[in-house]
Order: structure tokens, then sequence, then C-alpha cells
């Protein structure tokens, strides 16, 4: 169980909000470093041990592709190392930021994955139910349906496999059959489930005026304390990017900013804000065991 889970949802929705944004906005080498190792080692304890193995499935991949195919679109830079056979050159800078830019999306991903963990429908409801009952609805339902499609795929296919109409096995044609047919279910199944979620909430009064609202969740001064320290770090770090504490430049030629007290300390402060739920998840453990 994930100590930060337990968290009040306004709490894990506004770390969440901090990693993702940071992580697409900062390109300086030092804070996607950050961000990947976080995010990494953050799925890593959700999920487990298989966590290891399927971000790596994805991640290095992409880091090389990307890494390779960049120069060969992007020729800026002013360190050409060589040309490619129609005179096109492949710049220092330009592989660079093509493995910048992979490790961005591959930290992204991870944190997004993180997120399901620790955002659930009931959590996202709580925060949004009152403001945008439509919307966070769908919204809940549209993030739960990629795993539960999944589940079902699963269940849908290991019958058609007992059956013996397996997707993998026999002729072209029969495969192409088995396919379609486990497709038309699936597309059933989802269109079933989603009449049945709405009348279900529409049975139940959901964004009516004046309905009442349940919550499980309690803010506590836990939370306060929580949501205060990310706060604090998370503005820190704007303000310092704002004021070019983190500046670096790809383009034309790699310049990174300064290193001072100052530039030191928005890293810190970055850091303490992708690894707060880390330290958090190692601190219940602690409690746990003593």
């Amino acid at each position: 169980m994930s100590e930060f889970k337990n968290f009040h949802p306004l709490v894990n929705f506004i770390y969440f909000i901090f990693v993702i944004g940071f992580s697409c906005l900062f390109m300086h080498p030092v804070c996607l470093l950050i961000s990947l190792l976080c995010s990494f080692a953050y799925s890593v304890m959700l999920k487990g041990k298989k966590a290891i193995k399927n971000n790596l499935i994805y991640m290095l991949p992409m880091i090389i592709t990307m890494a390779l195919i960049n120069p060969a679109f992007n020729h800026e830079g002013v360190t050409i190392l060589f040309y490619l056979p129609n005179d096109n050159p492949v710049t220092l800078e330009s592989i660079v930021y093509g493995l910048a830019a992979a490790v961005m999306i591959v930290s992204v991903i991870c944190w997004f994955s993180c997120y399901n963990e620790i955002m659930t429908s009931d959590k996202f409801i709580c925060l949004f139910g009152k403001i945008i009952p439509g919307v966070s609805l769908v919204i809940s339902m549209t993030l739960r349906f990629v795993p539960r499609f999944s589940a079902q795929l699963k269940v849908v296919t290991n019958a058609q496999r007992c059956m013996g109409k397996d997707i993998s096995n026999g002729s072209i044609i029969k495969r192409a059959k088995s396919g379609l047919n486990i497709l038309s279910i699936m597309t059933t199944w989802s269109l079933e489930n989603a009449i049945e979620t709405a009348d279900s909430m529409k049975s139940r009064g959901y964004g009516i005026p004046g309905r009442t609202h349940f919550s499980i969740f309690t803010f506590d001064k836990r939370d306060k304390k929580a949501l205060l320290a990310i706060l604090m770090s998370g503005l820190y770090t704007l303000v310092g990017n704002l004021c070019s504490g983190m500046y670096f430049r790809y383009f034309p030629a790699i310049k990174p900013a300064e290193i001072s007290l100052f530039s030191i300390s928005v890293f810190a402060a970055y850091l303490l804000v992708c690894i707060y739920p880390i330290i958090i998840e190692l601190w219940g453990v602690r409690k746990w065991k003593a």
C-alpha cells in the first residue's frame, strides 16, 4: 500500500501538476536527470520489480531512436561532426537536444504511470465533482477505461483461445476473422459499459443542482504540511526558472547558465519536489518496521 496514496486528493493532484508540468518545461540536463531518476524510482516503488522491465522496454529504445533520428532532420548547431550522404550536417547540438527531448518524454510517461496509480477515479471526482460534474465524470471514465479495457481484452482473448479461435494460429484469413470477432466483442462491451455507467450515475442524481456530496477523504494536519512543502518548493523552483536559474541553451551552441548558490538552491528545490513522495514512502516503511 502506498503511503503517499493515503494523502488527500488535493495534495496528490497538485503534486502531479507540478512534477508533470516541470518535466515538460524544464530542459536543463540536471532537471531532466532528476525527473527521470525520481519518476523511474517512484514507479518501481509503486509497481514493484516488474516496473523495471516495463520501463526499460520503452525507455532505452526511445532514447536511442530519438538521439539518432533528431540529427537527421534537425541540422541546427555550430559543432558539425560529419555530413550525411545528402550533404546535410550532423551536429553535436542536435544529438544532445534529441537525447534531452527523449529523456523528457520518458520522464513524463513515467510520471503519468505514477499518476494513474495514485489518482484514482474517486479522488478525481472528489476534487471536481461539484465544480464540473459532467466533465469530471468523463475524464474519470477515460482514465479508468484503458486498464479496464486491457483486463477485459485478456479475458476475451483467453476465452476465444479455449474455443479454438486464437489469433496466433491458423491461416491468415482465420486469424483475421478471429481478430475481427474479438474487436467486435470489445466494441460491444465498451458501449454497453458506458451506457450502464451513465444510467447508473443518472439514477443516483449525479450532477443535478442541490445534490449532496459524500467523500471519505479528510484534509488533516498531515495534508496541510505536505501541501505547504510541495507549494513552497514548487513555487521556488518556478520563480528560480523565471529568473534564469535553470537557463540552458542548445542552439546554436550549447551554453548553460553559470553555477551559483542561487542556481544550486533552485535545483535542490526541484529535487525536493520530485523526490517528496519517495521520502514519504521510505518514512512510512521505517515507521512500519519500527
